[in-house]
């Protein structure tokens, strides 16, 4: 398992949420560094819960379900 791919990976996770969220907290009036924040860390958070659910059910992580987390947890305006 390549970790530092995972790592890069959720940063980009990060980023991709935490952007995307920038535009509505200004415009409804919430702290736009608090908003990113939040829907980045929201965002690794729901990909960590899915690897963790992965690895309970064999006790090793595959490259598909590794895949999976982070397809799966892509904002649907970006897919």
């Amino acid at each position: 398992m390549n970790y530092l791919k995972i790592a890069k990976r959720m940063l980009a996770l990060f980023l991709v949420t935490a952007l995307s969220t920038v535009g509505v907290g200004a415009a409804i009036g919430i702290d736009v560094v608090q908003a990113a924040l939040l829907a980045g860390i929201m965002g690794i958070a729901n990909v960590v819960e899915d690897l963790a659910r992965g690895y309970l059910n064999d006790g090793k992580l595959t490259n598909e379900e590794i895949d999976m987390a982070f397809v799966d947890n892509i904002p649907a305006e970006k897919k």
